[in-house]
């Protein structure tokens, strides 16, 4: 049975409120009218309240959880929702799931024993969060019965359940657990399937529950990371919200994988961002506007309702300051609204997500970060997906680094190479579970190069920017044996290897023009083209540009006529949506990059740099071409109305240049 959910607002609010029973007068400087102009001045159409946190307080009078010991107002939770549901702002309602400090000192049976040191099971000489483990039913019925408790109560839109986690656990319950499924818990694989199979109990009974009783009830689970396993996983939800704090670790690039990926899934998504300096639960930081005007245009740009994080003080005052900021961002969704409803994404590339196959529990893996990365500054556009996607929809398929194929994913793909489809090979991806390659690609991988690093040797006119003379690749490559590919570039051997025995200056010794190429490095074989390196975690780690042309050498001749083409810098960024229903187009040009500000930003039990944004200048003149299938009635800006001029550049082929470009331009392109 398919069920109808609501559409989720564009310009909605996280607010936090993790607060502690040694803190007084919880609520006590709460005013719902300031509450509520507050957040209509902001422009903002959705909030989601808390009815219990992380310190296991509950926020209303319930009879489940325990109201937070010092709470002024009886009903806080009560009384911001029916002061907001007035003014027509949505109201989700929280509650924390395996963060409850209270059920942790309650019933320490209950807490996760990790495996490995981790935050989740912190030492007792540090403070932080005690995680339960949801493999004990009679947490996971409490849970569920103030989750009823809630819903019954207060009629919200949707529940929002946090932190949802794989947490490497190893209590005597996941330990009778894994011996009854035959699983070994000194594996971490077998650890991480049992963490997989006791969530997704939770997850499946939770919704089965609240679903027969209040059908319609957005349900979310989040775990800070959209795990790109399938459709089958996000069942029991009934949309995503995509949690990435630029600043909070997650960084500018991460936001793009995970929305290109839920784009595919056919599910309604909101992205998180937060008005903070650093991350959740730092109270008196502040976002540059220019930041978080970015950041919601990105979220626009990609498909997504917007959401930004905030965190109540404990006396319930809302703080100015923050709204402030705000509200030039939410201004602009606000009037871009008409343009967002329904839009798709107009992707020609997809990236087969390394992740699928080689998962690694809550976060992305380097090579599809690296593959995205590279597109993202190319300006090219695509989608994320996984092995159970439709291939028909893309011309040309990615797979990084180390995607094995199997016979059934091999048919898939020569199918899609029937079709007039072409391929982007790199490392060990292609290869069958006998270790030769299960697709047409001309080659033979048979071992590593002996020597690390190598360099890269680009044949005439393969990319422009490549250098003539070889450049040196991080990571070992691959000794290749050609079987009818051209070969586009080769991997030249430095003198040696560096060892005690023998090293040259700094850091590796130079390539040995003398000695005989180690084979190929790029080869193509018809619609099929292929890296011998892992070329896209190397970027990754690295960020050398002359990676990326390598790709960008390679889909030339994959992807003769890309979409869309645009003068930004590759710091910027490009994207188009289409408006079926509208007949239109929408490109959507960005630019704000982001620098590291932050060299030591305190992280887990070490520290990070930090991306941020500050002031963002404008550019111009940028002039972009985009392919559409009929010449454009008009085009002109979404934000101002101001008409633009189309030139055609060809067949199908329509430019426009923008004098300026401050942050974020939305062009509209009307074909009907």
């Amino acid at each position: 049975m398919t069920t109808s959910y609501r559409p989720l607002r564009f310009r909605q609010i996280h607010l936090d409120f993790h607060t502690s029973e040694h803190i007084p007068g919880i609520g006590s400087a709460f005013d719902p009218d300031v509450f509520v102009s507050t957040f209509k001045a902001a422009h903002v159409d959705s909030v989601t309240l808390f009815a219990k946190c992380h310190h296991g307080w509950s926020y209303y009078p319930t009879n489940v959880g325990a109201p937070h010991p010092n709470l002024v107002r009886p009903d806080l939770l009560g009384d911001m929702v029916k002061a907001l549901t007035a003014a027509d702002i949505e109201c989700p309602i929280y509650i924390s799931v395996q963060w409850d400090e209270r059920n942790a000192r309650l019933h320490p049976e209950w807490r996760v024993r990790a495996a490995t040191p981790s935050r989740l099971d912190p030492s007792q000489l540090k403070a932080g969060w005690h995680t339960l483990c949801l493999n004990h039913a009679d947490y996971r019925a409490q849970l569920l019965e103030q989750a009823r408790e809630v819903v019954r109560a207060y009629d919200p839109p949707g529940l929002f359940f946090d932190i949802v986690l794989a947490t490497d656990c190893v209590c005597q319950a996941c330990l009778e657990s894994m011996a009854g499924a035959g699983l070994d818990p000194e594996r971490p694989a077998d650890r991480l399937r049992n963490d997989e199979r006791v969530n997704a109990t939770f997850r499946n009974e939770m919704s089965a529950a609240l679903h027969a009783e209040f059908p319609g009830l957005r349900i979310f689970y989040n775990c800070g990371h959209i795990h790109k396993q399938g459709r089958e996983r996000f069942a029991p939800y009934s949309h995503l919200e995509l949690e990435s704090l630029p600043t909070g670790g997650w960084g500018y690039d991460h936001f793009p994988v995970s929305a290109r990926y839920a784009a595919t899934l056919g599910l309604d998504y909101v992205a998180h961002t937060g008005k903070f300096h650093t991350s959740w639960g730092e109270f008196g930081g502040f976002k540059h506007p220019h930041a978080l005007a970015y950041e919601a245009a990105q979220m626009a740009a990609l498909g997504s309702k917007c959401l930004v994080g905030d965190q109540l003080h404990p006396n319930g005052a809302i703080n100015p300051d923050t709204y402030a900021s705000i509200a030039p961002a939410y201004a602009r969704i606000a009037r871009l609204e008409p343009y967002l409803v329904g839009a798709k994404q107009v992707s020609q590339i997809a990236i087969l997500s390394s992740e699928y196959f080689n998962a690694q529990g809550d976060h992305n893996v380097a090579a599809d970060d690296g593959a995205a990365q590279m597109l993202l500054e190319m300006h090219l556009p695509f989608d994320v997906i996984d092995g159970g996607a439709d291939f028909s929809r893309y011309q040309v398929i990615i797979l990084p680094d180390d995607i094995p194929v199997d016979a059934a994913l091999a048919a898939r793909l020569q199918a899609f190479l029937n079709s007039g489809g072409g391929l982007l090979l790199s490392g060990n991806s292609g290869r069958g579970e006998d270790g030769e390659m299960s697709v047409p690609a001309g080659i033979r991988i048979e071992n590593e190069v002996e020597y690390e690093p190598t360099y890269v040797l680009a044949g005439p006119n393969f990319d422009a920017g490549l250098t003539r003379t070889p450049f040196v690749v991080y990571g070992r490559g691959l000794k290749l044996r050609v079987d009818g590919a051209e070969v586009l570039a080769e991997i030249v051997p430095p003198y040696f290897n560096r060892s005690y025995a023998h090293f040259c200056s700094h850091q590796h010794a130079p390539d040995n023009p003398d000695a005989e190429t180690l084979g190929p490095a790029v080869t193509l074989k018809g619609k099929v083209g292929y890296i011998a390196f892992p070329i896209f975690s190397t970027y990754h780690r690295m960020g050398q540009p002359l990676y990326r042309h390598l790709v960008r050498g390679l889909l030339n001749r994959l992807l003769p006529r890309p979409v869309l083409t645009t003068d930004l810098p590759s710091s910027g960024r490009a994207s188009l949506t289409h408006q079926a229903e509208k007949g239109r187009y929408i490109l959507h040009l960005l630019y704000g990059p982001p620098q590291v500000r932050g060299k030591h930003v305190p992280h887990g039990e070490g520290s990070r740099v930090m991306e941020m944004i500050e002031d963002i200048p404008a550019i111009g003149p940028v002039t972009t071409e985009v392919v559409l299938p009929s010449r454009p009635s008009r085009a002109y800006d979404a934000l101002s109305g101001a008409a633009l001029e189309v030139n055609e550049r060809g067949e199908g082929l329509y430019g426009v240049t923008l004098d300026r470009l401050h942050i974020h331009a939305a062009i509209v392109f009307e074909t009907d």
